[in-house]
């Protein structure tokens, strides 16, 4: 169902209840955007946009769309997730097509599936479009895999505090042997460091942190678990996402660091010299080396 779907239905008799969208723009970088979403964007009458949206995002909209920013911050004044959800609903009811713009994507740590379940609650149709995790993005733009055969088994992705302000499990992290992506942990930056080093994970366990991925304004920090904590001295903060594992060491060596290229010279041989040609004797010439390969075939000897 669309906006044009919605118009129709509602001129022809009571008031029915529009649609909500709840769309992941991606990590920021426009061209990450899907098509779906943008499809979804221009159909929608009133965006409520997250904090994290890029405005070049608003490109997408239709003229006269309606936008509300209702973003959340972590440490910030915000609209509260009450709120959010209060209003969405408020519009949905009116008969107009929602878009709920989320940066990344809606159903990886962006309450896509709370305001899901509440808008369906109240009867209003609702439709995620998913777009692409900057935890995802952040691995692509140090150019490494989140998972490796020769490094680890899979990926773990987590938030760095939970509900009622807890701690993850980090003693089971440590020991899952996975790449750890960590979304929303600037802040605890350090006490992650300590957590995982007292529940074993390696001093010397590959980290990285990258902030803004995939905009032009990113920036990156590659060190150890030990050495996690300098990142906030180099000036990263959020938002940014932390990874540590041993597939964070494949991260490929930049010009700058590269080391000398050798030289032919010091490089040890690939094949054997080649044999020295044989000429044939003066005897062997006579006998038919000179006359072609009708001579050689009369005299095989």
């Amino acid at each position: 169902m669309n906006a044009s779907d919605i118009k129709e239905r509602n001129e022809g008799g009571a008031q029915q209840p529009g649609k909500v969208w709840l769309v992941g723009v991606g990590p920021g970088d426009p061209e990450l955007v899907t098509v779906k979403a943008v499809r979804a964007l221009a159909e929608a009458q009133v965006w409520l946009v997250d904090d994290l949206v890029p405005a070049s995002i608003q490109n997408y909209a239709s003229p006269g769309t309606q936008m509300v920013p209702v973003g959340k911050r972590g440490g910030r004044c915000s609209v509260s997730q009450t709120s959010i959800q209060a209003l969405t609903l408020e519009h949905a009811r009116a008969g107009r097509c929602v878009a709920r713009v989320k940066g990344g994507d809606p159903l990886t740590f962006g309450r896509g599936g709370e305001e899901a379940a509440f808008l369906r609650g109240h009867g209003i149709e609702v439709e995620v479009v998913n777009g692409i995790s900057s935890g995802v993005a952040a691995a692509q733009s140090l150019g490494i895999a989140l998972t490796h055969r020769e490094h680890c088994h899979g990926v773990t992705f987590v938030t760095a505090h939970t509900r009622g302000d807890g701690d993850p499990d980090w003693c089971a992290l440590a020991a899952s042997g996975t790449t750890l992506v960590i979304y929303m942990g600037m802040l605890r930056i350090a006490s992650i460091r300590d957590a995982l080093l007292r529940a074993g994970m390696r001093p010397d366990t590959p980290a990285a942190v990258v902030m803004q991925a995939s905009c032009s304004d990113e920036r990156q920090w590659t060190g150890t678990l030990l050495t996690l904590a300098d990142a906030i001295a180099a000036g990263l903060e959020s938002p940014a996402i932390i990874l540590i594992g041993d597939v964070v060491g494949t991260v490929p060596v930049t010009k700058a660091s590269a080391p000398e290229v050798l030289t032919l010279a010091d490089l040890p041989p690939v094949f054997s010299p080649l044999p020295a040609v044989l000429l044939p004797s003066p005897t062997e010439w006579e006998r038919g080396w000179g006359r072609g390969p009708e001579a050689l075939l009369a005299d095989p000897s």
